[in-house]
């Protein structure tokens, strides 16, 4: 199983930039996908979820202006990330989880992306 994030760099306060992960060797439309992010010194958190059906869930911090999505044919996640702001930078990971329903915990997804790294300069 390989998760191929991208889509990282820099951007201004205010700026938009979509994260794309491309997941290769699962069952795409059988996974629940999630994306996360760590910034230096402080833990992995949560960002947003997606299920099969394309129901999704957010952290508070980024509800309203992120926006998760899926193309099951082409077997990939998106993160759409508008109204950047510096406490955004971080790397961040996509994630697959053979579960159903809104999954939050890190520990419960099975498979994790390399990361990508998004600045956000004020």
């Amino acid at each position: 199983v390989q998760l191929q994030a991208s889509g990282g760099g820099l951007a201004q306060s205010g700026a938009s930039l979509r994260l794309s992960c491309a997941a290769s060797g699962l069952t795409f439309r059988n996974y629940v996908f999630g994306w996360f992010r760590q910034s230096p010194g402080k833990e992995r958190e949560f960002v947003a979820t997606i299920n099969w059906g394309g129901s999704t869930y957010y952290s508070d911090s980024v509800k309203g202006r992120f926006t998760a999505s899926r193309e099951n044919a082409e077997s990939t996640v998106y993160l759409q990330m508008n109204s950047l702001k510096p406490e955004d930078t971080a790397v961040y990971y996509c994630a697959a989880a053979s579960r159903f329903g809104v999954v939050v915990r890190g520990d419960e997804y099975d498979y994790w992306g390399q990361g990508t790294l998004v600045t956000v300069s004020s």
